[in-house]
This record gives C-alpha cells, sequence and structure tokens, in this order.
C-alpha cells in the first residue's frame, strides 16, 4: 500500500460517513473555523484500528500518509494521522518529536488536534522516558500559537505517567506573558492539574504572576479553590 492509496482510502471513509448534524453540533467549540465532515470519535477509532490490521501499514507509511491528511485542514482527517500514529506507540523513539514539529508546521490549528497529540502521543513519549520535557525547549518560542500550547498540556502527562514535578514551573515560566488566549487556557490547565498534588509551590507561583499575567490563566488555574481562597490570587489594586 502507498501512502496516496491509504490516504485515499481514509478520505473515502470520512465522505461516506459524513454527517451535517455532528458539523453544526461541533462548530460552536471552534472559534476560528470548524471544517469537518461530521464523523463520530468511534467511527474515526474503529477504522483506524481496521487499517492497522493490514500488514503493509507500518510506522513509516503512517507518518507520510500523516502528512498529506494534515495538509487538507478536514478536521476528522488530522484525528486519522494522530490515531494512526498513537497505533505504533510500541515503535516509538525520539524521531516521533521531531515528526510532531513538522505536523504543526503542517497542519495543527486547533485546541481539539493539540490536547489530543498531548494525550495520545506525548503521554507515551513521557511514560516510555523517550523525552524529557526539556526537549520541548524550543516549542515554548515556536510562531505557532497551538504548538506553544502544546507545551504547558503536554506537561499534564508528566504527571499521568508519574514522573516529576520538579522545575516545569521554571520551564513554563516564559509562557507566562504569552499573548494568545489558547496558550492562556493551557497555561490555567496545567496550574490546575499541578495545584491538585503540589499546591505550596504551585500557589507561589500564582502569586508571582497574579499582577503581569493574563486573567484568564488564573481563572482555569484557581477553579478548583473556594471563592474566598480565590481572592488571594487577584491582581493587586493599584
Amino acid at each position: 500500500m502507498t501512502s496516496q492509496h491509504l490516504f485515499t482510502e481514509i478520505r473515502d471513509f470520512c465522505e461516506q460517513n459524513a454527517d451535517e448534524a455532528i458539523v453544526k453540533k461541533y462548530a460552536r467549540y471552534f472559534k476560528e473555523g470548524y471544517d469537518a465532515y461530521g464523523v463520530t470519535r468511534e467511527l474515526l477509532e474503529s477504522k483506524a484500528k481496521e487499517l492497522v490490521q493490514d500488514d503493509s501499514v507500518d510506522l513509516h507509511l503512517v507518518l507520510e500518509t500523516g502528512r498529506l491528511l494534515l495538509a487538507t485542514g478536514k478536521l476528522e482527517e488530522t484525528s486519522f494521522a494522530i490515531y494512526l500514529l498513537y497505533s505504533f506507540k510500541n515503535e516509538f523513539d525520539k524521531s516521533i518529536l521531531h515528526e510532531l514539529d513538522k505536523w504543526f508546521s503542517i497542519g495543527i490549528d486547533n485546541w481539539a488536534h493539540t490536547d489530543g497529540i498531548c494525550g495520545y502521543i506525548f503521554r507515551e513519549l513521557f511514560r516510555k522516558q523517550i523525552i524529557i520535557y526539556k526537549d520541548l525547549s524550543a516549542w515554548r518560542s515556536s510562531p505557532r500559537k497551538y504548538q506553544r500550547r502544546a507545551v504547558p498540556v503536554a506537561m499534564i502527562e508528566i504527571f499521568r505517567a508519574k514522573g516529576d514535578f520538579e522545575g516545569l514551573l521554571d520551564f513554563i515560566d516564559p509562557l507566562m506573558i504569552d499573548q494568545e488566549r489558547v496558550v492562556h487556557q493551557g497555561l490555567g490547565w496545567f496550574l490546575r492539574e499541578a495545584w491538585k498534588r503540589y499546591p505550596e509551590p504551585v500557589e507561589e507561583f500564582l502569586l508571582k504572576w497574579k499582577d503581569s499575567s493574563a486573567r484568564l490563566i488564573f481563572q482555569y488555574a484557581t477553579e478548583k479553590m473556594s471563592k474566598e481562597y480565590r481572592e488571594r490570587f487577584r491582581r493587586s489594586k493599584k
């Protein structure tokens, strides 16, 4: 099988299972645009599992096809790329990180795919200690906002992989002055999850940034705190 053949099979599947009602249902969650067929997640995952049963579908073919899928801008086609890649998690090595860097330059341009990559791919990379958080250093200054968002969201997977928290707050420090809303949301999510496990250092970090970082970060980060406790992290009155 060639990458073009696999790409065509995936596209035909998406077209045959398209549902406009699903597109209308989920479009409101994607304020920057939603170019989708309307295929359910269950169907996508089931088809991906079916495809990798073919002995001719290997990691190399999936990486080649993934670049074709990402370039289309169609939501489900990029989702297929992520699911197919995850199917070969037992073959992951550090080259996968370099491939993901290419993916962001080609077509990772929404929160769902960014967070999917973190939840599926980065979880495995951290769990198997193929990479460490410092391998994402250059991503913090990427010109692509969703690649920058991936940094704090990927850090959450370190907790799930039972990794070390030490150094993570210092690592995200440069992102606390980022100007993009999607990055703010990712930072807030990370800090909220970190606070559940390590409240004291996270609170100290939040106090350091409360007067200079975007309030949306704090809205997410303090979401699980009591209303009274959140008052500690309000911006100081001038």
